[in-house]
């Protein structure tokens, strides 16, 4: 089956999606649904209170890897950025990050579940990211997606912060279902004291804590430092109580995550970002109850995803209803 394309809607080609005349890619059989994509952000902002407003809804989503752009399954998925691509996602990532424009303007609720809908995912995690002081996308995103039955929203702290438990219960209170931890945004080593602290928390209150896991390769040298995946072991060792999701399966060392995935009971992998071969590695040699499909949008496409998993488990119905929804909904009580 083809893996490498000359642009995104080319994945039409494959016999699971479709293009409309109005090039959306869409579901083509409802039988390669429903699905959960348990790796999903909107817009952040830092700094300055929110100014994205999202809420709106735009005719386009600009995706972070524009969709015109060559699409290689085969590798991990930010090696199809251009250079120039690199540039305006760190631009938009950064100061445009106190500013209401840009293509975050378009990373908004209701082009993530127009997107969702097109592809037959009935559930999404929404993951914020927080900084001392300067932000609060997890309430934000609580509130925002408090009557959406179609979000699985996550909370998110610092380890730094000032009275981090606090804001965790109250982050709990108001529905969150996990925690995310950023290692390399939030610049702390997975296994510092402080951190250990706050995945110990979670474990009481029965939140998993979702990391970013692994370098990517396009992170700032002091990210790269503190995503190396040797430095999840420790707490994942000494937290058994702790439920641990391995954002990105270790990204560009994912040996070592399916080697922590196998050897711990508390540890399951998300799929997002990861190459064909590897996800076909994952499955083949991995805890098949605890992987999950996610998508990383809005810095990509939706049936990126999904296309991957889809061929990954081709002639295997019951290992893909695992991986695209069922594992899921296990862990976050999806009926």
């Amino acid at each position: 089956m083809e893996t490498r394309f000359r642009d995104h809607y080319e994945l039409a080609t494959l016999p699971y999606f479709d293009l409309t005349e109005d090039r959306q890619l869409v579901l083509s059989d409802p039988e390669f649904g429903p699905s959960i994509d348990v790796h999903t952000h909107l817009a952040l902002s830092y700094i300055r209170p929110f100014c994205t407003d999202l809420r709106a809804e735009h005719q386009h989503t600009e995706h972070y890897l524009p969709l015109e752009r060559d699409l290689d399954l085969d590798v991990y998925l930010n090696r199809n950025f251009s250079p120039w691509d690199l540039k305006r996602m760190t631009r938009d990532l950064t100061w445009r990050s106190a500013t209401s424009g840009g293509m975050r303007r378009t990373h908004t609720l209701p082009n993530l579940l127009r997107e969702m809908a097109a592809l037959g995912i009935a559930h999404a995690a929404l993951l914020p990211v927080e900084l001392p002081l300067i932000s609060r996308n997890a309430e934000t995103y609580l509130g925002l997606t408090s009557d959406c039955p179609e979000v699985i929203c996550f909370g998110s702290v610092h380890p730094y912060e000032w009275r981090p438990f606090e804001r965790l219960e109250a982050q709990k209170a108001r529905g969150a279902r996990a925690v995310k931890i950023h290692p390399a945004v939030q610049m702390v080593y997975p296994n510092a004291p402080r951190a250990m602290r706050v995945y110990r928390k979670c474990g009481e209150l029965g939140l998993p804590v979702f990391w970013h896991c692994g370098p990517v390769d396009i992170e700032p040298p002091a990210g790269r430092r503190r995503s190396q995946v040797r430095y999840y072991e420790e707490p994942i060792a000494e937290l058994p109580d702790t439920t641990f999701i391995l954002g990105h399966s270790g990204a560009l060392q994912p040996e070592l995550a399916l080697g922590f995935a196998n050897k711990y009971g508390n540890t399951w992998l998300d799929l997002a970002s990861q190459s064909l071969p590897v996800i076909r590695t994952l499955l083949e040699r991995g805890p098949q109850d605890r992987i999950m499909m996610g998508s990383d949008w809005p810095f990509y496409h939706q049936a990126t995803a999904l296309a991957k998993v889809l061929i990954a488990t081709e002639g295997d119905r019951e290992l893909r209803r695992k991986v695209l929804f069922g594992n899921a909904a296990k862990l976050f009580g999806i009926g």
